[in-house]
């Protein structure tokens, strides 16, 4: 049954069929566009941790994590360790989202600069998830055709899963995708830890590993090749920026019940994704290891051969409990992006400048005709772009193309909003200049344009990686000179009124309330008075608080917790 035994479907069955009906059912607590778009912000810790991993976890990257360290060795793991260094930052960022009392990450710059800005954010991240999307897409659908042998066809694929995640992604919005989430979490553990311990043995254990992978570079984490010590700290540092602008981190942070629910969902939720990365690295060394010799025609597959090869062999069902649990990596973050994007094109693009005075049912009504179209946009991307682990690159980019405006405008008054346009633009253009412009066609891949074909023999050796443009030294480009687009501009031209931007700081710096009530986006509830302000440069036009107690001390934490996993890592490949 295409390349699937008959117990494998059933269990993929029994799972769909339940994850859809519990989807639908959340249907009921759709009762405003808000609740639609972020939930009734009503969940608690353990919920909130399993949203932020099911919505930031997906099999693409089990996919593009093996890949990579298929073609690199260990070091490989950095592509999604990148996000490592950033998530202690999340502890710190977590309440500042909350405090926004905002619905969408484009009501805070809809605030801090203008309705256009808003517009711009709107339009970037709606491309930028839509790009996530596509890559999600892609990825599994790899791994659906390596695990059936190839007899699953990977077009056919792609529509299946859109067709689920659509389904009750659009009856039940945010609150269908944080219900899920709890149960698609638990599986997408079971999906990174589920091949590890039979390829393990297959190759005979740590030991076996090392016998037969005999480069040495292959075994390190920070390598002296492509991933390297400068290689992962320009990455993170442009992850860190572009995470606050990825329009789902509205809901991972703000969804809950109080600020602590989105600090610990956020922290402890990314900190299980990254004990999962490891699995993956491991996994991916292993594939080494099995397929020495053997060609391997689409890296993208390595995990679903190792499914496909290991798991019949273990016991009837693995195989489906394997894709289920796929699938259900791929739904939990598709349905969350989905709604996240329907949401920025209703609230902040399509209420604000077309149709701003209908009844709200009308709003939950466009934003799910929108997710259609969003995922549709997804689907283009799928099959438009390449590998897996290019489409990674091109997200890291574009996430990060307003995130300078987000940060410079949340610490520092004096930004504008022709700063935030030029900033945002001037990163957009260097990005789009320094980079290779290609799409996937019948015909083969058709270039719209090659920097690197034009200008990196002209480089000088220590910014070019073979034969191309170093991705730290673009990504290094692009932000500097937005940066400085940003506040050359900002110097040059008229301030925001200070009283919208007093409203905003107000509600940055008071905490949220016991059971405070849904209201108006960046508005305090009626008879709250604004905390003082305490900031750390007693300048007017700087705004970086003071770290609370709980700030320092959950940071603190959480940079141990880093180290302890970094330390973990390293002991475990010299076993």
């Amino acid at each position: 049954m295409l390349g699937v035994d008959a117990i494998d479907w059933a269990v993929i069955v029994v799972y769909l069929v339940g994850i859809t009906a519990i989807g639908v059912w959340a249907v009921k607590k759709v009762k405003s566009s808000a609740s639609f778009f972020i939930g009734d912000r009503k969940f608690g810790k353990w919920m909130m941790m399993f949203f932020m991993f099911g919505s930031g976890t997906h099999s693409d990257q089990a996919v593009g994590v093996a890949a990579k360290t298929f073609r690199v060795g260990a070091s490989g793991i950095w592509y999604q360790w990148v996000w490592l260094f950033a998530t202690p930052f999340y502890w710190i960022a977590a309440p500042i989202f909350r405090r926004m009392r905002a619905v969408t990450t484009g009501d805070y710059f809809e605030i801090r600069y203008s309705p256009g800005v808003s517009m711009l954010f709107a339009l970037v991240g709606m491309l930028q998830l839509m790009i996530s999307i596509g890559m999600m897409l892609k990825g599994s659908s790899a791994m659906i055709t390596a695990v059936s042998g190839g007899a699953i066809n990977q077009d056919y694929a792609i529509i299946a899963m859109t067709v689920m995640f659509v389904t009750y992604g659009i009856a039940g919005g945010m609150s269908a995708a944080i219900f899920t989430d709890l149960i698609q979490g638990l599986l997408t553990i079971a999906l990174s830890f589920m091949i590890l311990p039979f390829a393990l043995s297959e190759v005979g254990g740590m030991a076996g590993l090392h016998e037969r992978i005999t480069d040495p570079d292959m075994l390190r984490i920070v390598a002296r090749g492509e991933i390297g010590v400068f290689f992962v700290v320009v990455v993170a540092l442009n992850s860190l920026i572009g995470w606050v602008t990825q329009p789902h981190t509205m809901a991972v942070c703000a969804a809950g019940k109080s600020e602590i629910e989105g600090r610990v969902g956020v922290t402890v939720g990314m900190f299980l994704k990254r004990i999962c990365t490891v699995a993956w690295m491991l996994t991916g060394l292993c594939a080494i290891a099995l397929y020495a010799g053997r060609q391997v025609e689409d890296v993208d597959h390595v995990y679903g051969l190792m499914a496909h090869d290991l798991l019949r062999k273990i016991a009837p069902g693995l195989v489906g409990l394997f894709i289920a649990s796929m699938l259900a990596s791929v739904m939990s973050s598709c349905d969350a992006f989905m709604v996240a994007s329907s949401g920025l094109f209703t609230k902040n693009i399509y209420k604000k400048f077309f149709v701003p005075h209908k009844p709200d049912a009308h709003y939950v009504l466009i934003g799910r005709v929108v997710s259609v179209l969003i995922v549709l946009g997804g689907i283009f991307f799928a099959f438009a772009l390449g590998s897996v682990v290019q489409m990674l690159e091109v997200f890291w980019k574009i996430s990060a193309m307003m995130g300078i405006a987000f940060w410079v405008g949340l610490f520092w008054r004096r930004a504008t909003v022709a700063g935030a346009w030029v900033g945002t633009l001037v990163s957009f253009a260097v990005m789009l200049f320094t980079s290779t412009i290609a799409f996937q066609t019948d015909g083969g891949e058709y270039v719209l344009w090659d920097f690197n074909e034009h200008f990196a023999k002209f480089l000088p050796a220590f910014m070019v990686w073979e034969e191309k443009l170093y991705l730290p030294w673009q990504m290094v480009i692009y932000l500097a000179t937005g940066l400085v687009g940003l506040v050359v501009a900002s110097l040059l031209t008229r301030r925001v009124p200070s009283d919208r931007l007093d409203r905003l700081y107000a509600c940055l710096r008071t905490p949220i309330g016991a059971d405070e009530p849904e209201g108006e986006v960046f508005t305090l509830p009626e008879g709250v008075e604004p905390a003082p302000r305490k900031v750390l440069i007693n300048h007017p036009d700087f705004e970086i608080p003071r770290p609370t107690r709980v700030g320092l001390l959950g940071f603190i934490a959480s940079w141990a917790a880093v180290a302890l996993l970094i330390g973990a890592v390293y002991w475990i490949i010299g076993l």
